[in-house]
């Protein structure tokens, strides 16, 4: 028999006098003895744990001086920015040449440079966007001058601020500036610009909604009070009147009497709307409407610039680009009408302008 059983045993057989009696051991007429018996506890050997939760490490702890340094310096903490910053340079060139080749052709070269810079900022209830758009395009072939196929100056700055965090709908003011860098020509005539740098020069400002949906590349702006300015910088355009600007006077031999107007103010209406999203693997959509009608010249006769571009990613640094772009402004026209002694006769009708681009070359962006 276990040792631990035994002393077992014999503290029962000790305790077992006072309660075979079933009575209390102190009659209640005698006074209690004040003498204190020990107590004896008794344990038993304690059991194994049937189950180990699976959070518990009964491991031991082991320190281990085993390491390797590090080969790469930790990264400091950067403080987060709320601006989203987008730089990037193009240059699309083409080229063909002809050595005796039987079925004839001139030789060429076109080169188009290009350049986006975006700083768009976004906190909470205030979003502001910016962004600069540069293009310039230029095509040589043999026979021929050198003749301008890009030429575009774009800037666009818009404000909004929101009530709250969970709606997309902004108050929004908005600038958009729009001009070229140098003269343009009605080829092969080069002898008198129908256009130069701030001739025509846009200037929107206005203020509305904007529609911001989260995550979307999306942007909706309605402005019922917008202010356009037409600035026509050139005096010999000014004269004729282009662009919409108050032409100039003449007396009945073409001789001046008031120069004409080398601005044109109007207000009206202002729909914007930019998307950016993919359609394709490697293929993003980016699309771009501006329509705007004047409250008194012309209510209703809308002007139009709509620009649809499709770019195609080969690599980090090659990519093509199909785009159209279709313009109506019925304060350019078509066509004029001129007298023999140079007075303009009819200004002409305006006409619906349409361009169209395919160029594969290098992007970079930083």
């Amino acid at each position: 028999m276990r040792f631990d059983k035994l002393i077992a045993f014999f503290a029962f057989l000790l305790w077992l006098p006072f309660t075979a009696t079933g009575q209390d051991t102190i009659p209640a007429t005698q006074e209690p003895d004040t003498t204190v018996v020990d107590t004896i506890v008794i344990r038993s050997i304690q059991e194994k744990i049937q189950y180990i939760p699976r959070g518990v490490n009964l491991t031991n702890p082991v320190i281990s001086f085993k390491t390797k340094p590090r080969t790469r310096r930790f990264n400091r903490f950067k403080i987060p920015s709320f601006w989203e910053v987008e730089n990037n340079l193009g240059l699309n060139l083409s080229e063909v040449a002809f050595v005796n080749w039987n079925a004839g052709g001139d030789n060429a070269f076109s080169a188009l440079a290009n350049a986006k810079f975006v700083r768009n900022y976004k906190f909470r209830y205030v979003q502001w966007n910016n962004d600069l758009v540069l293009r310039y395009g230029v095509n040589v072939q043999e026979g021929q001058k050198l003749r301008k196929t890009e030429d575009a100056i774009r800037f666009s700055s818009s404000f909004g601020y929101r009530r709250d965090t969970l709606t997309s709908w902004y108050y929004s003011a908005k600038v958009k500036f729009n001009t070229q860098f140098s003269n343009g020509y009605k080829y092969p005539d080069r002898t008198a610009p129908i256009s130069r740098f701030m001739a025509p020069g846009y200037l929107f400002v206005g203020a509305g909604i904007s529609y911001i949906p989260e995550g979307k590349n999306f942007n909706l702006y309605m402005s019922p009070l917008t202010q356009k300015a037409t600035f026509v910088l050139d005096q010999n355009l000014a004269n004729d009147g282009a662009f919409g600007v108050e032409k100039a006077v003449r007396d009945s031999t073409g001789t001046i009497i008031r120069e004409g107007e080398n601005k044109f103010i109007e207000v009206g209406i202002s729909v914007t709307n930019e998307w950016k999203t993919p359609v394709w693997e490697n293929v993003t959509m980016d699309h771009r409407l501006s329509l705007y009608t004047d409250y008194l010249r012309s209510f209703g006769n809308v002007d139009i610039d709509w620009e649809l571009n499709f770019v195609f990613t080969v690599n980090e640094f090659l990519k093509a680009n199909f785009g159209t772009q279709i313009i109506y402004d019925d304060d350019i026209r078509f066509n004029p009408v001129v007298a023999d002694d140079g007075s303009i006769l009819s200004p002409g009708v305006p006409r619906i302008q349409f361009r169209q681009l395919l160029a594969i070359g290098l992007s970079y962006s930083f």
